[in-house]
């Protein structure tokens, strides 16, 4: 059964009250038509339950815009949804072209800070975000009295003489639900081994994140990443009106798992009685950055869970943490993204995940 607008709704009953499931919850394709933006491809989702979000299929099948009952989720930055075509690889141009977003997609190769690796020059944050996707199919599918919207698609990373991994990401969403689960399949297509660097950039923004909003974590330890972010320390996950002039704050927190080996971290208002969520497996994803930037009109709080850090390819391999996948081989990744509706709900969840 499906929880639509108050009440429990079977698929006969919704069948008999609507012309097409669409009327309350589907996904469909969009073109973007103006400016940078022009020409990206859009799956637009809804779910019934309130939430909407928009999966970029031209920028790596990332999400963009996202709602709940009229709430923005995201913050979202004056570069909009660029078409890849604009994409400037070298140094910091990733940052020409990042949209903001819910979750934007760093890798697959590299992930963090520019750098040069073994001779290799390599831009922020990857190539990921301005590869388009391949193979796309949308669905809506019953079970019973369970419905479930879902997308797939494919993303290639390659070059000559170099890298081939091909990720494979399954988007779902239930019916009447508030969490989009992200399953993601990397595989190496090449003949000799490969980086692999994934790192989930999840940016909440106003009025989620507000004066007296928390991010809440299970954690052993947070370590700043600089003399700036150590400064902050106390605060980490406590946040201020926007400041002209702030300087970006990065902490690397060290979260524990569950029994069932998942971490989870939370933001939420409690003003607004609203927060995000996001919970995944921490032995695919053992690295939890926050990036804090609380700058006037760059008002942000990244979430990002990866298998690598933001420091960038070379520090990884200097580190020995440089994931390398075999030739031939696949590593999976799950993911949960889901809203905090109410005072039980989120007291709930974070009582559940021991989250403070």
């Amino acid at each position: 059964m499906a929880r639509l607008f108050g009440r429990e709704v079977s698929r006969s009953e919704l069948a008999a009250r609507t012309g097409a499931i669409e009327q309350v919850a589907g996904a469909r394709l969009m073109r973007l038509e103006e400016g940078k933006e022009s020409g990206v491809r859009v799956v637009d989702v809804r779910t019934g339950s309130g939430l909407r979000f928009q999966v970029t299929l031209d920028r790596g099948m990332d999400i963009s815009s996202a709602e709940y009952r009229g709430v923005p989720l995201a913050w979202r930055s004056p570069c909009g949804d660029v078409h890849p075509s604009y994409y400037e690889p070298t140094g910091t141009g990733w940052i020409r072209s990042f949209p903001g977003g819910l979750l934007t997609g760093c890798g697959l190769t590299q992930a963090g800070a520019s750098c040069t690796d073994e001779g290799v020059p390599l831009g922020l944050h990857g190539r990921l975000s301005h590869l388009p996707a391949e193979h796309v199919e949308t669905w809506t599918e019953w079970s019973g009295d369970e419905c479930v919207v879902s997308l797939r698609g494919q993303v290639r990373e390659s070059v000559i003489f170099g890298e081939n991994l091909l990720l494979t990401r399954t988007v779902r969403v239930g019916l009447g639900q508030s969490v989009i689960r992200i399953e993601d399949t990397v595989r190496n297509e090449a003949s000799g081994p490969s980086p692999l660097m994934m790192l989930y950039h999840i940016n909440p923004g106003w009025p989620l994140v507000d004066k007296g909003s928390r991010l809440y974590l299970h954690t052993r330890s947070t370590t700043p990443r600089d003399a700036d972010a150590e400064k902050g320390t106390r605060d980490a996950q406590t946040f201020s009106e926007p400041q002209p002039g702030y300087r970006e704050q990065v902490f690397f927190h060290d979260l524990i798992a569950d029994s069932t080996g998942f971490a989870a971290a939370a933001l939420v208002n409690p003003d607004l009685m609203l927060g995000i969520f996001i919970r995944y497996n921490c032995g695919e994803l053992p690295r939890f950055t926050e990036w804090k930037m609380m700058g006037a009109g760059t008002y942000v709080v990244g979430m990002e869970p990866g298998n690598c850090g933001v420091l960038g390819r070379a520090a990884e391999r200097a580190a020995g943490t440089l994931q390398i996948l075999p030739a031939g081989e696949e590593q999976q990744f799950h993911l949960d993204l889901g809203v905090l509706d109410g005072e039980d709900e989120i007291r709930g969840f974070l009582d559940a995940q021991n989250l403070h």
